[in-house]
């Protein structure tokens, strides 16, 4: 489905789950520990979102198993929760999670270490991949072409010597998960489709200590580094405006 200019009690509907999807994204910051299940994760996900008045927009889709996809260490994406999987000290947590709320989409992630641990190389790949995720939002405007916000992507973190996942994009999205156009993080400014004033899209950089290349594990769903190299993933739903932005995913 094409990304559509979204009607002003849509976009209204947006800016409540979105920021309902930042509350859940939050609190599970606030909560990870060592010792955690990424299972129990997803069962406090479930519960907040329940109690906020949201739906996980995840559950189900395309045979999904759980309300969010939690990832850790060399898992790019879609990792699977797990009552078997025991987060420790250190570990690389992604956590994607989207909102259901009066039919319209949010879709945000944030990646975080566990406790104290993780060495300084490790917090400077989030802290630069978070960057590169502002850094592409500040490039909207009614009119921005999808590879300015690529290439603005690509620039921050090239330089910085990062692989940038060229295998898995942003999107659009409001009345479905997954819109057209796609919004890679690298490109030539100028290029690709232009995007609207009232258009909603999902921006987020998935950048790793080591190669770009990923594979699918055995579970068919897991998203993995190819050289088991760390990774870091965050993502914003934002809405294009006339001149400039609103970041629909932040509290």
């Amino acid at each position: 489905m094409m990304n559509k200019v979204k009607t002003d009690a849509e976009i209204a509907a947006m800016r409540t789950g979105g920021k309902m999807l930042a509350t859940v994204l939050e609190t599970l910051r606030q909560q990870i520990k060592a010792g955690m299940t990424t299972k129990e994760l997803a069962d406090i996900a479930r519960s907040k979102i329940a109690e906020l008045g949201g739906e996980p927009t995840i559950l189900g889709y395309q045979g999904f198993p759980d309300v969010i996809c939690i990832s850790v260490n060399d898992e790019v994406v879609h990792g699977i929760p797990s009552d078997k999987r025991v987060l420790a000290n250190g570990d690389v947590v992604g956590l994607d999670f989207c909102v259901t709320y009066q039919g319209m989409i949010t879709d945000a992630a944030i990646t975080v270490i566990v406790g104290n641990g993780g060495d300084e190389k490790i917090k400077q790949l989030l802290r630069d991949t978070q960057e590169a995720l502002l850094t592409g939002i500040e490039r909207l405007h009614d009119g921005v072409r999808v590879g300015d916000i690529g290439s603005a992507i690509e620039a921050q973190l090239d330089k910085k010597g990062y692989g940038i996942v060229r295998d898995l994009v942003g999107h659009g999205v409001g009345h479905n998960m997954h819109e057209d156009p796609n919004i890679p993080n690298y490109g030539r400014p100028g290029s690709g489709p232009a995007l609207q004033a009232g258009m909603t899209i999902a921006i987020e950089p998935m950048v790793t200590l080591g190669t770009d290349d990923v594979v699918i594990a055995d579970d068919g769903w897991t998203i993995q580094t190819r050289d088991g190299s760390i990774s870091a993933h965050f993502e914003h739903t934002v809405l294009v405006t006339k001149d400039g932005y609103e970041i629909l995913t932040k509290l």
